[in-house]
């Protein structure tokens, strides 16, 4: 048992038969009522069948600042420059609006600072490095909102600055010609999740006024769908509606880049998802970034040619298995290193040369397995710490590393991801700190639950066909996972391991119907349950291919003794 509590959320039958007669297939209905739909008018416009609506950009504080003055730059003929970042939110941001410029035929170029010279965010040479370049107007994308001295330091040496960022705002905000993000307190832009790539591609409905934004987003959709996915964003509301809807366009009409780079991950072709998305597409293109080439990323986005995409998509498949032996070999060492892990204290580790490319998804994953927020820092020779933060649950992860502020160099990102620059000596004591505010914020000892969306009582509801038609809900994301259902009282006829003994098969019968289970990264001896054995199994339902045989399998997330 992985989890102590299974919290089900249940539905409410009524309305589920509603949906039912209203159309909507019958396992769909079930989960669209525990998921609170209410009306059949909820169903409709979470299944995509009544289209919503964007909002309007000039809703966001700072918009028509930043409009008129890239407009009066562009008409000038100024140099402007995309300074962005290297993450493939931050590459996706930089691409659509070096697409938006080349359209105008503006003088321009995209710097990304290096993630080891310089690190993230906008900085003093850089700025002085594109001033001396001819530029006269910066216009940051995913990054900028603390970037408070080097805003002042750009209006010092003649350099006018638009701000674009989605990342949490500080007390004070840069004085620059326009700040436009939807953190800000006094934004009334309604939704306050758009990823950085979200950001841009509202900059540039603004400075396309006069046309639709619908009729925009068929230029820059694959973009915004792709880095609003790798960025973890809240898959509800807008950002459910920019994710469809550039998969729709990823999926019908992939510019060059995309096309080749998808040949090279999709072994055979199909429907390309959010789940294709962040797990085969977006590490490809951070390997770039994290291997210190973002050029390489950016360049793939924006060519309009085959022959280049080829190359290019060659080398990020190189690096992207060097960044993988780096990640395996960190993760290895970090483990090693870490004491007994516990439920009432985050994972905070720390060593010198660690290569600090990968340290955030060496965090990540340690977030995942031990179900706890993970800190790794690497140390550099000159004693500053560098480090990745990933949270987990409901834990603040940003609030908590704000509460350490005056012990730390710099800091920035949201709730769930933070990179953090502390000096070694300060190290321990933010340990400490980040330790006691995780035991004053969580309660109890700490296990967050698994959350689940009903109890399967007819396991025959669980057909090929049903599950077929679950893909209505897509996409699936943070904020709207994948369907996780349970069933109670069910008895093990079979369990063998797989995989050298690293995985589990089971198969299970409740009420005259038997399942095929598969549990990764837990083997049959560590599942302590036998043939005859009564169980409850959560899981996640899945279509399994297997040699022209197409059937329902049981992907198992947890699995307990059964009380019923």
């Amino acid at each position: 048992m992985k989890f102590r509590n299974w919290d089900i959320a249940g539905f409410d039958r009524g309305i589920a038969v509603n949906f039912c007669n209203n159309g909507v297939n019958p396992l769909v209905s079930v989960l669209l009522a525990s998921r609170g739909a209410a009306c059949i008018e909820d169903a409709r416009r979470i299944l995509g069948e009544v289209p919503a609506e964007f909002f309007d950009p000039f809703l966001m504080k700072d918009m028509d600042k930043a409009v008129s003055c890239i407009n009066s730059a562009i008409e000038r003929g100024e140099r402007i420059a995309i300074y962005g970042d290297y993450d493939v939110d931050g590459m996706t941001s930089s691409a659509v609006l070096a697409l938006w410029l080349r359209s105008k035929k503006a003088d321009f170029e995209i710097y990304i600072p290096g993630r080891f010279g310089e690190g993230y965010g906008i900085n003093r040479t850089a700025l002085d490095t594109l001033q001396s370049r001819g530029v006269k107007l910066v216009i940051s994308v995913d990054c900028g909102i603390t970037a408070i001295e080097e805003a002042r330091h750009a209006r010092e040496i003649g350099l006018s600055l638009v701000i674009t960022d989605h990342h949490e705002c500080r007390d004070e905000l840069p004085e620059a010609e326009a700040v436009v993000d939807p953190k800000r307190p006094d934004c009334a832009y309604p939704n306050k999740s758009l990823a950085g790539v979200g950001v841009a591609f509202k900059l540039v409905c603004a400075l396309e006024r006069d046309v639709r934004p619908d009729e925009v987003f068929k230029v820059y959709g694959d973009l915004v769908a792709v880095g609003t996915i790798a960025d973890v964003m809240p898959v509800t509301g807008e950002n459910r509606e920019l994710i469809r809807r550039g998969l729709a366009v990823l999926n019908s009409n992939p510019r060059p880049g995309f096309s080749r780079l998808l040949q090279e991950v999709c072994t055979q072709p199909c429907k390309i998802n959010s789940t294709t998305v962040g797990y085969l597409l977006a590490p490809r293109l951070n390997a770039a970034g994290r291997m210190g080439q973002t050029e390489l990323s950016v360049e793939l986005l924006l060519t309009g040619s085959d022959e280049d995409a080829e190359r290019l998509t060659n080398e990020l498949c190189r690096l992207n298995l060097e960044r993988r032996s780096l990640e395996q070999e960190i993760y290895e060492e970090a483990s090693a290193m870490l004491p007994e892990p516990r439920q009432d204290e985050p994972i905070f580790l720390a060593k010198q040369g660690w290569y600090q490319g990968v340290t955030g998804i060496v965090a990540a994953k340690m977030a995942e397995r031990y179900r706890v927020p993970a800190i790794i820092i690497s140390i550099d020779d000159d004693g500053t710490g560098r480090g990745s933060c990933r949270s987990y649950g409901s834990f603040p992860l940003y609030d908590a590393l704000a509460s350490c502020s005056d012990i730390l160099d710099n800091f920035g990102g949201h709730e769930m991801a933070v990179g953090v620059t502390v000096a070694e000596k300060n190290i321990n004591e933010l340990q400490r700190r980040i330790k006691q505010y995780y035991t004053d914020s969580i309660e109890g000892a700490a296990a967050p639950g698994l959350r689940l969306d009903f109890e399967v009582e007819k396991p025959e509801l669980l057909t090929v066909g049903n599950l077929e038609a679950l893909e209505q809900l897509e996409p699936f994301g943070s904020g709207n996972p994948p369907p996780c259902l349970c069933i109670l009282g069910a008895e093990v006829s079979a369990v063998y391991s797989i995989g050298d003994g690293k995985h589990s098969r089971l198969r299970i019968d409740k009420a005259g119907k038997n399942m095929d289970c598969i549990f990764f990264s837990m083997s049959s001896e560590s599942l302590g349950v036998r043939e005859g054995t009564m169980v409850d199994v959560a899981f996640e339902p899945q279509i399994n291919e297997f040699r022209g045989r197409v059937s329902v399998q049981l992907h198992v997330l947890d699995i307990r003794p059964s009380e019923v």
